[in-house]
């Protein structure tokens, strides 16, 4: 089994205080983002909106959750030494592969299967936890449909969709 990522918070508090340390983080990658774009003043003033550093803080914080992988066997023991964890599973059940990331406050584990793709499918692990569990508690809103279904689907983002709504395969 092997972890990826830093951040595994145990409680609400510390997923907060996370997701609070990635926001001056966020701005930079957008100012320096923006530099190299070549925004001037009035463009940046217009185009770089709190929605856009929110939206960063978010990939920033998703993209940093701890994951485990390995395999189906040793993500069954987890879940058997962890029965008060409800266990939601994306993916195919017959798959050897599986990354998984425990919330504890929650308790909750959020869990996808692949079988050669283990980049794609601990980025999209990611933003379905960050979706269906930090979103609401950290920021206290219910997630919109369409971010919902954006977490559920999206598995890579194209360079030329800024959007984030790209086709599936690869890494965000």
């Amino acid at each position: 089994m092997e972890t990826h990522g830093t951040i595994a918070p145990a409680s609400l508090a510390d997923a907060e205080a996370a997701f609070d340390r990635a926001g001056p983080t966020a701005q930079v990658v957008v100012r320096e983002t923006a530099k190299a774009m070549e925004f001037d003043r009035d463009e940046y003033r217009d185009r770089v909106t709190g929605d856009v550093i929110e939206t960063v803080r978010n990939a920033l914080f998703a993209e940093s959750l701890a994951v485990h992988v390995g395999s189906r066997a040793e993500f069954d023991d987890w879940c058997s030494g962890h029965p008060e964890y409800e266990v939601v599973e994306l993916g195919n059940p017959d798959v050897e592969r599986v990354a998984w990331h425990a919330v504890p406050f929650a308790e909750t584990v959020v869990a996808t299967t692949f079988q050669n793709e283990r980049d794609a499918a601990v980025s999209t692990l990611r933003r379905n936890a960050f979706g269906r569990l930090y979103r609401d508690a950290i920021l206290g809103t219910e997630a919109t449909e369409s971010e919902a279904s954006a977490d559920d689907t999206d598995t890579d983002t194209d360079p030329d969709d800024p959007g984030g709504e790209g086709s599936e395969g690869g890494d965000r």
